[in-house]
C-alpha cells in the first residue's frame, strides 16, 4: 500500500475507529483491577498495567498481520470479524474483573484481562491494515493515547450517542468484507466481477446492521416486558 495514498488514509481511519469502539473498556478494566489498592500506588498500577497491556496488544496485532498472509486465513478472519461486528450490536460487554490485592497482582490482572478482551480488537486492526505493519504502528501510536486517557469519555459518548456503536459495527463489517474479497484464491474472481464484489460488500454491511439492530430491539423489548 502506497504511503499517504487515499487507501492508506482510509485504512488508518478504520483502524482508529475500530480501536476507539472496541477498546473503550480499557479504563473500566484498569479501574476494577486497581480499586482495592491504596490510593498512593493506584497511579503506578494504572501506568504500568496500561504499558503492559499496550505492549501485549501491539505484539499480538503485528503477529496476526503476519499470520493473515497465510492462504485461507484472511477468509477465516473475515468471517470471524463479521460475527464480531454483529455481536458488537447485540451484546452488552461484561466486565467481570476481580480486584487485585497487591501491586504486581493488579498489573497481571490488567494485562491478562486486556489481552483476553482485546482479541476482537487485534483481529479487526490487523484486517484493516491489509498486511501493512507501518499502518498498525501509526494506528496504535495515534489511538492508544486517546483510548488510555479518553476511554472514560468514550464510554460516556457511547452511552449518550448509541450511533457510535452502529458506525463502529459498520466499519468492522466493511473491514471483514475487504479481508474476504482480498483472500488470494477469491481475489481474482471478485476483481473480475466488480458488481458482485461491491454487491457482496453492501449485502454484508447492511445485513449485519439490520440483523444486529433487529436482535437488539427484540432483546430490549423482552427486558422491558420482564
Amino acid at each position: 500500500m502506497e504511503l499517504f495514498s487515499p487507501e492508506f488514509w482510509s485504512a488508518l481511519l478504520s483502524i482508529i475507529i475500530i480501536d476507539l469502539v472496541l477498546a473503550g473498556d480499557n479504563a473500566i478494566v484498569i479501574g476494577l483491577a486497581a480499586r482495592n489498592l491504596p490510593k498512593e500506588i493506584q497511579t503506578k498500577v494504572i501506568i504500568w498495567g496500561t504499558v503492559g497491556a499496550i505492549v501485549i496488544r501491539a505484539v499480538a496485532t503485528l503477529a496476526v498481520v503476519w499470520l493473515l498472509k497465510i492462504p485461507g486465513l484472511l477468509l477465516v478472519g473475515g468471517i470471524l470479524l463479521i460475527w464480531i461486528s454483529y455481536k458488537l450490536l447485540t451484546e452488552e460487554k461484561g466486565h467481570d474483573v476481580k480486584a487485585a490485592q497487591n501491586f504486581w497482582a493488579a498489573i497481571r490482572t490488567i494485562v491478562i484481562a486486556d489481552a483476553l478482551m482485546g482479541l476482537d480488537n487485534v483481529l479487526a486492526v490487523a484486517g484493516a491494515a491489509h498486511g501493512d505493519f507501518l499502518l498498525v504502528i501509526i494506528g496504535l501510536l495515534i489511538s492508544i493515547p486517546i483510548v488510555v486517557w479518553g476511554s472514560t469519555l468514550i464510554l460516556k459518548w457511547v452511552d449518550r450517542f448509541p450511533v457510535i456503536i452502529t458506525i463502529g459495527a459498520g466499519v468492522l463489517a466493511y473491514t471483514a468484507t475487504k479481508m474476504i474479497v482480498d483472500e488470494q484464491f477469491l481475489k481474482g474472481f471478485f476483481d473480475a466481477n466488480p458488481v458482485i464484489k461491491w454487491g457482496f460488500v453492501a449485502v454484508v454491511v447492511i445485513g449485519v446492521l439490520l440483523l444486529g439492530k433487529r436482535k437488539k430491539n427484540r432483546v430490549n423489548h423482552h427486558q422491558e416486558a420482564v
